[in-house]
């Protein structure tokens, strides 16, 4: 059983067991955990903190909070943490308070003219040790290993020969830059973090809690659950509704997923079609506006493009995604014989409208205060407000229906209600951001050494000796890189690695930043489900209950889009609205029906392809449609149609053969 579980790639990157405290100890955690929320709430609204000062204390309070709700190893007691435990998150406690008293003369301190004083030493060192573990026990072995190996070369780069070499770091230099500047730890991952990253998922969670998530699969079952592969395209569209609110693949996953994979499973799909299908379409919910995720966040940040651009540029590219994922699920339906929901299980429309139709009223208040300019962090505080209403609302509404009786006490009740629903995302929210916080806290330490050391333009030579300067093998090298890199982290920290090793090089070979970062970003989301470490894949074959990695295998196969659209914008940047409106029309359609006529190839349908020789031939065409040029777009429609028209021929004689047959 041992050597099985040492042979298992998941093992490798597996993360401490998530705790649920109960009784006396969640009277204890659930409390900071909301008061932590409500320091981050105030801190972006009301009172203005320094940078580095807002990052130490939230990420030394959600670090307090880490070590008692993640276990050490994923065999850790998942209610009681252990006296280790309470030592790792005591000292980080009492860091974050040293850190609070003393932030004005780190911030009014002058990074490496003095020396750390004994004291800023110690606590120094415990914040680099504290955020290896935190990262190890929330991301697994893959960060930490990288974390480590960047940490390696600056310490001991300096005895390396030629360009790769640097010059020597002392540990009291790289203490400095790591914990007390803006550049390390405390850097731009955490702030985002602690700003408007940790108030999106706020808004996600009172969604949650106000049981919106249950709406869109109600929603999506009424708009497809009749049509051919029924279940499988409900957990399309509702788990692209939601995933769009959550920007969590695996919270995803597991909301909709719980819902949705048994049923395809009771139609007749296998365990690893289910898995895959709820998977791909989980993860595309990070690509999809408003709310894209954390790594979208920092990549506004990183790149200074305003939020609100990112998200109207993604629209396109992710309508292609679903148009790819939707269109597999439907042709393997038909392919198979598969059908709709059961009708009793089929909600009507207009019913499901009245209920819960106010749930779009805050992805509507998001869209609206994004177009107005609003900043992300007044426009996740608009979008959560709104939720409240809403929740408050819909209670209010079915107390009518069921009591006519409306009085000021039941008024009252339901504002108590909305309380304590608000009080339950507050902690809620602090504990999903967990992992996420001591990911970007990694990052950070990743990001600080490649700076001091010189590495990214170092990389960049590297790069050039490989791909000739030449844009398509250079993007390419990209998109491999940040697949790699998120092999067992978490989106975030991919697209922060990327963006530093690769952003630069295609900048400098005139990819503009936007489809230039929104490439990475693809990549990096899709390496939570690329085998052999796929984060979402595992969670799903909890629920599917069969191979987590023909799981991955599946959903990459599903998600194909999502690899072949990022070179599509970077080719045709009008695809992201950067361009004239006819130019972006027609990219979007060619593309559409590449995408479709791709996935007939895959799945061979047989009103496109019967054979093999037509498979690749529509496969091909679909590819030239892709293509944002002029020459490939009519070599790839001439070739669609030569091949429909030659699988038709082929049709003729096979349908007047079975006519004589049955006569």
């Amino acid at each position: 059983m041992a050597k099985t579980r040492l042979l298992d790639p998941g093992t490798w990157f597996s993360v401490g067991c998530r705790r649920r405290p109960v009784g006396w100890l969640a009277w204890v955690i659930t409390p900071f955990a909301a008061g932590l929320a409500v320091f981050v709430i105030v801190a972006a609204t009301v009172v203005i903190f320094d940078p580095w000062k807002l990052g130490a204390i939230f990420l030394m309070g959600m670090m307090t909070l880490a070590f008692l709700t993640v276990g050490a190893s994923p065999d850790s007691d998942p209610v009681h943490p252990p006296w280790f435990d309470w030592i790792l998150s005591g000292l980080s406690l009492a860091t974050g308070i040293y850190f609070t008293l003393t932030a004005d003369d780190v911030v009014n301190r002058i990074s490496l003219m003095f020396e750390l004083d004994t004291l800023q030493t110690l606590f120094g060192t415990l914040v680099f040790l504290l955020t290896i573990e935190i990262t190890r026990r929330t991301t697994g072995l893959g960060l930490t290993a990288i974390v480590l190996l960047f940490v390696a070369y600056n310490f001991f780069g300096h005895m390396l020969p030629g360009v790769i070499g640097h010059g020597y770091i002392s540990y009291n230099h790289f203490l400095d830059i790591m914990v007390y500047t803006t550049d390390g730890v405390m850097g731009l991952p955490v702030q985002v973090a602690a700003t408007y990253a940790f108030l999106f998922v706020m808004f996600g969670t009172l969604m949650f809690y106000a049981k919106g998530s249950d709406f869109f699969f109600d929603f999506a079952a009424a708009i497809a659950g009749r049509r051919p592969g029924g279940p499988a395209k409900v957990a399309v569209v509702s788990s692209g509704m939601y995933g769009m609110i959550s920007g969590s693949p695996t919270s995803d996953v597991v909301t909709t997923g719980s819902i949705t994979i048994p049923i395809m499973k009771r139609l007749g799909y296998k365990g690893t079609t289910a898995g895959a299908i709820e998977v791909a379409a989980s993860t595309g919910g990070s690509l999809v506006p408003p709310v894209m995720g954390t790594a979208a966040f920092i990549m506004a940040e990183n790149t200074n493009i305003d939020y609100a651009v990112i998200a109207v540029a993604a629209i396109l590219p992710a309508v292609l995604y679903y148009v790819g994922v939707y269109s597999q699920v439907h042709f393997r339906a038909v392919k198979v014989g598969f059908g709709g929901l059961d009708p009793e299980r089929i909600p009507r429309l207009w019913e499901v409208m009245k209920r819960g139709g106010l749930f779009l009223v805050p992805l509507v208040v998001l869209t609206v205060a994004l177009l107005e300019g609003y900043t992300p962090t007044m426009v996740a505080v608009f979008g959560s407000a709104s939720v409240m209403v809403v929740a408050i609302i819909n209670k209010l509404v079915e107390i009518h229906y069921s009591d006519t009786r409306m009085t000021p006490g039941l008024l009252a009740h339901e504002t108590g209600h909305g309380t304590y629903l608000f009080y339950r995302s507050l902690a809620e929210t602090a504990m999903r951001m967990v992992p996420v916080a001591g990911a970007c806290a990694a990052a950070g330490l990743v990001i600080a050494g490649i700076t001091m050391t010189g590495l990214a333009a170092k990389f960049a030579h590297l790069v050039y000796a490989i791909t000739d300067a030449q844009v398509f093998f250079t993007l390419v090298v990209a998109a491999g890189l940040t697949i790699i890199l998120g092999l067992g982290m978490p989106t975030p920290s991919a697209y922060i690695l990327a963006a530093v090793l690769m952003g630069p090089i295609l900048l400098e070979l005139k990819v503009h930043d936007l489809p230039g970062h929104l490439f990475l970003l693809y990549f990096a989301v899709m390496s939570a489900i690329t085998p052999p470490v796929a984060v979402a894949a595992y969670a799903a074959s909890s629920i599917a209950e069969d191979n987590p990695i023909g799981i991955a295998a599946n959903a990459v196969k599903l998600a194909l889009a999502a690899f072949l659209v990022p070179f599509v914008f970077v080719y045709g940047p009008e695809l992201l609205w950067m361009g004239p409106l006819w130019k972006t029309a027609l990219t979007f359609t060619s593309a559409a029906i590449g995408l479709i006529l791709i996935a007939a190839a895959i799945e061979a349908h047989d009103r496109f392809c019967r054979t093999v020789p037509l498979r690749l031939m529509l496969a091909a065409a679909g590819l030239l449609m892709l293509a944002p040029f002029y020459m490939p777009l009519a070599i790839g429609v001439g070739l669609a149609a030569l091949t429909m028209l030659v699988n038709r021929l082929i049709a003729r004689p096979q349908s007047a053969a079975q006519g004589s047959d049955g006569a």
